[in-house]
């Protein structure tokens, strides 16, 4: 059986927005450094004469959701990085404070292709006691006319030197 395109997008999608296992609490913490990938750019189709795929570039929102029900945290740094890994924005010019289950986002126009297929953004954040870690992610977007992709990519803690 044969699905129509709207119709296979539709249960892809559907299929995508399932959790696929319930997710057990992450431990308190009082701040966290975390890799967030950004895909603004990403390659698609066949190779072309001079063996380089089509591209496609994508609008990214880093989305930062305290999750802490009683207790603010404060964002020190997001930084949006390229694939070389130097450093193309920085987009705290001072500690943000968000306040318990708030949220804030950073937006990458689609436009920018400075970040490559490797983007990527490190927050960094505190907590004047332990809290639920915040949920830090993006959203990958493109939609134009009758076409659409958009997906989500999930932060990870990492240690980084001081």
């Amino acid at each position: 059986m044969r699905l129509a395109m709207p119709t296979a997008a539709l249960l892809l999608s559907t299929l995508l927005a399932q959790p696929l296992a319930a997710q057990e609490a992450l431990p308190l913490t009082k701040g966290q450094s975390v890799y967030v990938p950004v895909y603004s750019q990403i390659s698609h189709g066949n190779l072309d004469g001079r063996g380089q795929p089509m591209e496609l570039l994508l609008s990214g929102m880093l989305s930062i959701r305290n999750t802490d029900p009683t207790t603010p945290i404060t964002i020190t740094a997001a930084r949006y990085y390229g694939t070389d890994g130097k450093v193309l924005r920085e987009f705290i010019t001072k500690p943000t404070v968000l306040g318990a289950m708030a949220s804030t986002d950073y937006f990458v126009e689609h436009k920018d292709k400075s970040g490559g297929t490797g983007a990527n953004f490190v927050v960094e954040w505190h907590a004047d006691k332990p809290v639920n870690p915040p949920l830090i992610e993006t959203v990958n977007a493109y939609f134009f006319g009758t076409q659409s992709v958009a997906f989500t990519s999930p932060g990870r803690p990492i240690l980084v030197p001081k």
